[in-house]
């Protein structure tokens, strides 16, 4: 089973108003942590969308004009994404998205390859929630110890990387920054079986 473990930087948070400015993510072998393939590129935009961006978004990721720029246009990126997903035989049954957040996530993905598209090529449809695993796995953990459920679980990425005892993500937010940071919380809590 493939995992791929995906971010996306954004100029907001409406899916309908705004638009992916970096996409990151890396495929990876569930079973024992061997990565497949690895993609990472920023995504160009015209003035006009660029001025409808969020400013705190902005402030989040720190994305300048400049280097919005100098990315790939949204078609060519969309190509580049689906010769990766073909070449390490991204298929429905046999891979899963993995995300922090993936009802933001998937409805951004889709802006750069439609729901039809990915239906076409048989692509999971399923996007995994990286916070959903470590809840189960605490609540696991309390019905174990015989402890009761806590009244209060803090579930962003860098509140479950200190309880983990890791870093939290490198700032400014950068998608590779986020994919890298997930696999490791992924790692940790997680685990890959049969990782040496």
């Amino acid at each position: 089973m493939l995992g791929i473990f995906l971010d996306q930087e954004t100029t907001g948070l409406d899916c309908n108003r705004h638009c992916v400015l970096e996409i990151a993510f890396r495929v990876i072998d569930l079973a024992n942590g061997e990565e497949k393939i690895r993609y990472s590129q920023v995504i160009t935009h015209s003035p006009e969308i660029w001025e409808k961006r969020d400013p705190i978004s902005i402030t989040i990721n720190r994305f300048t004009w400049e280097e919005v720029q100098v990315g790939k246009s949204e078609s060519e990126v969309s190509k580049e994404v689906k010769a990766c997903f073909k070449t390490v035989g991204i298929q429905r049954g046999k891979s899963v998205f993995i995300c922090q957040n993936p009802s933001f996530d998937r409805a951004f993905f889709a802006k750069l390859i439609d729901p039809y598209t990915q239906e076409k090529l048989f692509w999971p449809y399923h996007w995994l929630d990286f916070a959903s695993m470590y809840w189960a796995l605490e609540i696991e953990k309390c019905k174990r110890s015989g402890g009761l459920i806590p009244d209060e679980l803090k579930l962003s990425k860098d509140t479950i990387a200190q309880a983990l005892k890791l870093p939290g993500e490198a700032r400014p937010h950068r998608a590779m920054q986020g994919v890298d940071h997930l696999i490791l919380c992924y790692r940790t809590a997680v685990g890959f079986p049969e990782e040496v």
